[in-house]
């Protein structure tokens, strides 16, 4: 049989996978917005296997759940995900993008997002429940700035 990798779209149905997949990379699940259109999925042979989601906020997105499953940490998966996602914003029209990590800033930092303080975060962003509750606020935030 043929391995067939896509990249698509979430629609409804993915939902219980992502769920199952976050938690299984330790990420927050609770805030999944009701609607996952800005929501990506890699797929191997139909299989969930790595996921990101972009939150729009205006002019300015979140960017969130990255995740990759076990057995594809390593392969350059999230950093097909992470570029599929900056696409996805600039063609929104998004100008700069978010994220809140504990654990991933080292990655984030080799594709180009910088550490700012939690203070000089736009009020849209901390308005968020991924800022205001769900990460502690010892987390990091960062930020990067997407071409015009």
């Amino acid at each position: 049989m043929e391995t067939v990798f896509t990249l698509q779209p979430a629609t409804d149905a993915d939902r219980p996978a992502i769920i199952t997949l976050l938690q299984e990379a330790g990420l927050p699940t609770q805030d999944l917005p009701d609607h996952l259109e800005h929501f990506l999925l890699k797929k191997k042979n139909g299989q969930l296997i790595g996921t990101v989601g972009l939150e729009r906020l205006g002019d300015v997105a979140l960017l969130r759940s990255l995740a990759v499953a076990e057995p594809w940490r390593g392969s350059g998966l999230g950093k097909q995900l992470f570029q599929a996602a900056l696409t996805d914003a600039h063609r929104l029209g998004v100008t700069s993008v978010y994220l809140i990590t504990n654990t991933a800033d080292r990655f984030f930092a080799k594709q180009g997002f910088q550490r700012i303080e939690r203070t000089a975060t736009p009020a849209m962003v901390q308005a968020t429940a991924q800022f205001s509750g769900i990460c502690p606020s010892s987390a990091l935030v960062m930020r990067k700035s997407l071409p015009e």
